[in-house]
């Protein structure tokens, strides 16, 4: 008897379910999962999944799904369908999805990661878009040019080591922006807890590498349990990452009470020109606030800066042309200044051009579905991880002929081809608050670094020229050159000479 009531229960569940499927629109197309792991076999390698999807993205189109435990992604790999969906609609696409190892390391009150719903959302990006608007950056242009000057003298004197001067340099202009922070060595305390930071923060992100990712109740198992590892790692991580938060921020709250403060972000909002106190409240925000141009300054400008070098000695053609353009409009007895910028348009291709053949982060950060949704025919459910697959974006043939060739060009003329900041700033209401910053930041270095020196490709054993190979590597969701070598030839000896002055 139980038995036949059991057998009723499960055909009658099985009929109510399929009879719902039957009328519901169907995911997008995607590779056939298994019952139980979904696609997670086939995201390989797991620390750069964005290399899948270019594949499926060929074989699915534009829209494509697959499954691992407990997740259902949908991935967008057109700018349009991007655009039409986390741009037109972001009220409904401007949520982030939940990383349980960032919950249990305490940082989901980082503006990344933070709920599109929580109360303190339009707060961050408020303080955030007024305070890096095009405007208000001019105020820091003096530490722009100045430790531009410090990463030319290093390039001269040591330019073996250009990966480390061009980290020092996106840490210095970041520190003293945010903190009014001075780094005066590659050893500096705040540059070394930052990078700390930014490994902590990539481990805990990592794709496919955390169990309680797929199977969330495992966040639930006190850390002394057998097997509940990762719980401590989460927590152990989340502490070095507190630090960040607040000793650069009490730093700069000491120098104020002392009288001795250099002018930063901190400095700035913590001492508002009507003269009224700062509550408790303001306070924490504008300490999540400095932690966040860091961390989304940092190193997305030092990947950008190495994929320049690259791509400089990949496509030697493109830096004659732009060293020309410089030395048309400003000569070659100075270097270039902000000035200088509206009058050096095949330096600003040349940028759009990085955005768009070196994205920092070929996958996009997700998106997360608040409802569901209906795109093209297809069903988008409610929770679903989007992904903006920049990458696929970046090498599409209809919008950006010959994609892989570096060709500044393309984005000059009357009619020049799709501008390709948003495959670096995001999408929506989380596009990046910062990029008038990292592209004034991209503009000085490059101008400079290309007026300063040629960069050629190394020499071999037999002095014989050789090209490096372009290849990539994946920290979290972020990408950088694999270390490669080349040469910076001095073009003028005595402009260089004055940077030591």
């Amino acid at each position: 008897m139980a038995s036949s009531i059991i057998i009723l229960f499960v055909a009658a569940a099985t009929v109510f379910f399929y009879s719902r499927r039957r009328g519901r629109l169907p995911l997008p197309p995607g590779p056939p999962p298994k019952f139980l792991i979904g696609n997670v076999h086939q995201l390989l390698p797991k620390k750069e999944p964005w290399r899948a999807y270019i594949t499926w993205a060929e074989i699915y189109g534009p829209i494509f799904s697959f499954r691992v435990p407990n997740r259902q992604f949908i991935v967008l790999s057109s700018l349009k369908a991007a655009t039409e969906l986390l741009d037109a609609r972001a009220t409904t696409y401007s949520d982030r999805p939940i990383i349980w190892m960032l919950e249990l390391a305490k940082r989901n009150l980082t503006l990344f990661n933070m709920s599109f719903n929580h109360p303190y959302f339009k707060a961050y990006r408020t303080v955030l878009k007024n305070s890096l608007s095009t405007r208000a950056i001019q105020n820091y242009q003096s530490v722009q040019t100045e430790e531009c000057r410090v990463l030319l003298d290093s390039l001269h004197k040591n330019p073996a080591c250009f990966a480390d001067h061009i980290g020092r340099n996106a840490a210095a202009v970041i520190l003293n922006l945010a903190y009014g922070w001075k780094v005066t060595g590659d050893d500096d305390r705040f540059s070394t807890m930052m990078r700390l930071a930014f490994e902590s923060n990539a481990r805990l992100s990592l794709p496919g590498r955390w169990w309680v990712e797929g199977m969330p109740f495992l966040r639930f198992l006190p850390s002394w349990f057998p097997g509940a590892g990762f719980k401590r790692t989460a927590i152990d991580h989340g502490k070095r990452l507190s630090i960040t938060d607040t000793v650069p921020f009490n730093w700069t709250k000491e120098q104020i009470r002392s009288g001795s403060y250099t002018h930063s972000f901190v400095s700035e909002q913590l001492l508002p020109e009507d003269g009224s106190t700062v509550s408790a409240q303001q306070e924490e925000i504008i300490m999540r606030c400095s932690q966040v141009i860091y961390a989304g300054g940092f190193d997305t400008t030092a990947s950008s800066m190495k994929s320049f070098i690259l791509a400089m000695v990949l496509f030697p053609e493109v830096q004659t042309l732009a060293q020309a353009e410089i030395d048309a409009v400003v000569g070659q007895d100075r270097f270039p200044t902000f000035g200088d910028r509206d009058k050096l348009p095949y330096i600003e291709a040349l940028i759009l051009e990085l955005l768009r053949w070196a994205p920092v982060a070929p996958q996009g950060i997700p998106h997360h579905a608040m409802r569901e949704d209906t795109y093209e025919g297809y069903r988008i459910p409610k929770g679903a991880v989007i992904i903006p697959n920049l990458i696929s974006m970046s090498r599409d043939k209809e919008m950006y002929p010959d994609p892989s060739v570096f060709r500044p060009e393309r984005f000059l003329g009357s009619s020049p081809q799709s501008d390709p900041r948003k495959l670096f700033f995001g999408f929506g209401r989380r596009r990046c608050p910062g990029s008038h910053l990292a592209e004034a930041s991209l503009y000085h270095n490059i101008s400079c670094i290309l007026a300063a020196f040629t960069i050629a490709k190394p020499l071999d054993e037999r002095g014989e020229e050789f090209t490096p190979p372009p290849e990539y590597e994946t920290v979290g969701i972020l990408c950088h050159p694999k270390p490669f070598q080349c040469r910076f030839i001095p073009r003028n000896q005595d402009l260089l000479a004055s940077l030591s002055q």
